[in-house]
This record gives C-alpha cells, structure tokens and sequence, in this order.
C-alpha cells in the first residue's frame, strides 16, 4: 500500500486520466461507489444521513455518495455549503445527476442554518473540503467545521477530514474531528503524524480501480502489510543449519544494566538466528546467561578502552552486530573502531546513538550498511530539533539525515518510519500501547539484527522486522494481555505465533 502527499496524489490522478484512460468522472463515481457500499454495511436505514459537499473532486464524490445511498433506500438529504458557481467540471456532472433523483439538495450559507438541519440527522457524511488545504480556514467554512464539531453526531469524512492538510509539517487551524474516514485510493502522510492522526478516527482505503503504474510514476512511500511480508520473507532451506542463518552479535549491558542486553539475544534467537553472541561485561555474564542458554559469550573489559585484538577477530567473524543497548552513555571509544574494522551491518541502538553522535562530525566512512534506531528523543539529539518538530516533520527530517549520513534510520513511535541512504521509506504501523515500556525497543533491536543477516535487502529486513514486532503486540493483547501489563518479554514469546502466521 502506498503512502501520498497531495501533489503525489495529483499526479497519480493526472496519469491514470491521461495515460490511463480513465475519465475524471469515472474516478469520482468509483470513488463515491465504493464509499456507498462501505457505509451501507456500517449503518442502517434507521439513521439518517445528511452529506455536506463543498466544491472540488471532494464534493463530487459527496454527490455519488449520495446517489447510491438514496437508490439503497437510506434516508439521505445534501447539503451544499458553497455558492453554484465553485461547483464545476466532473463535480458539476455527478450534482446534476443527484438532482435528477429528485431528493432534496438544500444550499447553506449560514453556520445557524446549518445547525438548525442538523438536529434532525444522526450521521453527518463531510465532503467538504479535499487534500489541497494548506492554510487558514476562511468563512463561512471555518464556522461550519465549528457547528460539525459541536454536533455531537457520528462524523464520517471521505478522503480526509476537511481542514486538515494532507502534508506534514503545515499548522492545522481548523478540522473536523472525524469517527470514521473513508480514504480515497492511498493514505495520506497526515494520517501517520502524532498530531494529525487524531482527526481521522478510524480508517480504510478505498481501492477505485487506479492502475498501479500510475502510484510507481511518483515513487511514494510504502506502508508496509502482511502481503509485503509474505512476498519477502525468506524460507529456510530444508538442509539450512546454524551458520547459515546468521551469526550475530550484541554488544552492551553495562554492570547495572543486564536486561537491555538479555533482550536483545533473546529475541534475536527467538527470530531465528542461528547464533548469537552476547559480548557484555564480566558481571553480567553470569545474568543473562542464567536466562539465555542458547547464546555464546564474549568477555569485554569494559567499553572506553577500544579495540583487543581478541575484540576484533571475534567481531568481524560476525555477520551483523547490534551495539548500544544498556551500554550507558560515558565516553566510549569502541564504536569507532567497530564501525572502522567490520564489513558486516552494524545496528546502533540505546545509549550507543549518544556515541555515535560524537562521530558524526568525523564522519566515519564505511561500505557495510550502518542502522540507527531510535525513538523521537533520541533524533532530536541527533539532529539538534525539537521533538515537537519532529513529530511534525517525521517523514522529511528521517529522510534529510539518512541520505545526508548514508544510514538506515528506524524512527520509532506509533508509526515507526524506515528511511533507506537514498531517501525511499516504509511506514511499519503495527503494535499498540502495550509497546510504551521499558526494553520493547531492546526487543527490535534483537529482531532487526537476524533480519538484517536473513534477507538481502536492508530496507525490507528492517519493514519486516518492525511488522514482527508490532504484530506479536497485536496478537497477544487480542488473546492474553492487555496494553497495560504487556512486557518486553512477552513480545519475544508471541513471536512464534506472528512466525505460525508466515508459514
């Protein structure tokens, strides 16, 4: 599934009329369709619905809602919140074909109006404004969206609830506050955003029949679904054995420290690693290990001494090394020389991003891939921004710095964002509020590292990674948990019923 901006969605629409054949108002009366059949099977003909149009494609497909409502025999009325002239082309078509019904289409121009209709309906339907929004909302429609707000009846928006912008990083000034959205084709960048996704309510996209070349013409993002899962993950070979599904490493768990570690092996081992070495120090050998019997051991003296040479032969036999997680944050000088001296993937997570910021202005050069994972904290001191900003501006700042560092970045949150060097991303939207404690993120961490040695492309190992371990957070608080007594170490047990889902 792909993810759009309002000027990729624009040229999606360009191409699959122009070099797809298909007319404007085929598009609308597909899109109206499809939205018609979904809200036929949600509600009933009991509750009465009255659509709001305003003027552009959005209220267009206000009209063919609308159509197919009343021929479903649902107690449908329009509403047109704008003047006749602004209704035009393919809009103007399909308003002429809902007058041709016969069913009343009143004209509003006053939010008072407006509120007066609206005691007499239970289910508001906006098609009001559509994806080009970019600013403030002038009047009247700004007291409109007021009214709609205010109703207190389930609020439906197509495409988008109108006011909001379709792109990150503009101020939203005024939106309904949707129940429900019907989005039109692709979800828009705005549904992923911490501040913006509230507005939609629930989603679902509807598919209108255009051709897939036409989202490939603009190279969106991707979000990432069980189906891109199946179509790569890797099957293991009947005669596959340790050594071929991966070697790998975590490097961590200072003194005081030993869970985040602990984490990590497990769940890279509960992944399908076939060997993993947890190279910590000496106190916490006897910790993990009493706890994780199926991983090797590597004695570090500590982690601001550099490289033993004992240190690097044992890492660069490795096929992925995962660095950072309870290491703390005092002067390190390892990571330097791990990143100098390995030719394999190196993921940094935790306390190791600290380390690696001091690096960037040295600007460590290497051929093997380097990925960083962290939540919205930890990018804001890696970029010098604001959290605030950040959460405003996810998609451009993680791509920004990716291509900028040549790294992988896995910023972390509701919506975790997958940035590869070249700037392509995948939004992994999987998990819950279950995730929101202490050493889940060690758990990724775990799980990225023996995907990063299974599959030959970093970019979707990383997708399937996050899609793993949202969906065991998924499924166990559908079965045996809830989001408020989940654990880190229950996410690496349900792993194996997210596997059982894959074979």
């Amino acid at each position: 599934m792909y993810i759009v901006t309002a000027e990729e969605m624009y040229e999606i629409d360009r191409y699959a009329i122009e070099k797809g054949g298909i007319e404007g108002k085929i598009l609308m009366e597909n899109a109206g369709s499809q939205v018609a059949q979904q809200l036929t099977q949600t509600f009933t003909k009991r509750e009465k619905m009255a659509v709001l149009v305003g003027s552009g494609n959005n209220g267009g497909d206000g009209f063919v809602i609308a159509r197919y409502l009343a021929e479903k025999g649902f107690d449908v009325t329009v509403f047109q919140l704008v003047a006749d002239e602004k209704i035009k082309g393919d809009a103007a078509f399909h308003k002429h074909l809902w007058l041709n019904t016969s069913h009343p289409l009143y004209q509003i121009t006053e939010p008072l109006e407006l509120k007066q209709h609206l005691c007499a309906y239970d289910i508001i339907i906006d098609a009001i404004l559509g994806i080009g929004v970019l600013g403030e909302i002038r009047e009247p429609i700004r007291s409109f969206i007021n009214v709609i707000n205010q109703s207190g009846l389930v609020k439906v928006a197509i495409d988008i609830p109108s006011g909001l912008p379709a792109n990150e990083g503009i101020h939203v000034d005024k939106a309904i506050k949707a129940d429900l959205t019907y989005i039109i084709d692709a979800p828009k960048t705005t549904v992923f955003l911490e501040d913006t996704s509230r507005y939609y309510g629930k989603w679902q996209v509807m598919n209108i029949g255009i051709p897939d070349a036409a989202h490939q013409s603009c190279n969106p993002n991707h979000l990432w679904r069980k189906k891109d899962v199946l179509a790569s993950f890797p099957k293991r070979d009947l005669y596959a054995h340790k050594g071929s599904n991966g070697k790998g490493m975590v490097i961590g768990g200072q003194a005081l420290m030993p869970g985040s570690i602990l984490l990590s092996a497990r769940a890279a081992l509960r992944s399908g690693a076939g060997l993993i070495t947890v190279a910590t120090v000496r106190e916490n050998i006897p910790i993990v290990a009493s706890q994780c019997v199926e991983a090797t051991y590597h004695l570090l003296e500590g982690f601001s001494g550099g490289f033993q040479s004992r240190n690097r032969e044992a890492f660069q036999q490795m096929d992925a090394i995962a660095f950072g997680m309870g290491i703390g944050r005092q002067n390190a000088t390892m990571l330097r020389e791990l990143l100098e001296s390995t030719t394999c993937p190196v993921l940094i997570d935790a306390d190791g991003l600290y380390h690696w910021k001091d690096l960037l202005r040295s600007q460590v050069k290497r051929d093997a891939p380097t990925v960083i994972t962290p939540h919205f904290g930890e990018m804001a001191m890696l970029t010098d921004r604001s959290v605030a900003e950040l959460k405003q501006n996810p998609f451009s700042i993680s791509r920004q710095f990716a291509q900028q560092h040549q790294v992988y970045v896995v910023l972390k949150g509701k919506n975790t964002i997958i940035t590869a060097p070249d700037g392509e991303q995948i939004v992994s939207d999987q998990g819950n509020a279950g995730l929101a404690k202490g050493g889940t993120g060690d758990v990724l961490s775990g799980i990225l590292l023996t995907m990063l040695m299974q599959h030959q492309n970093v970019l979707i190992a990383l997708a399937n990674g996050c899609y793993l371990h949202g969906t065991s957070a998924e499924y166990l608080v559908e079965e045996k948990h809830s989001e408020i007594d989940l654990l880190a170490t229950d996410v690496i047990e349900g792993l194996s019923q997210v596997f059982r889902t894959l074979s």
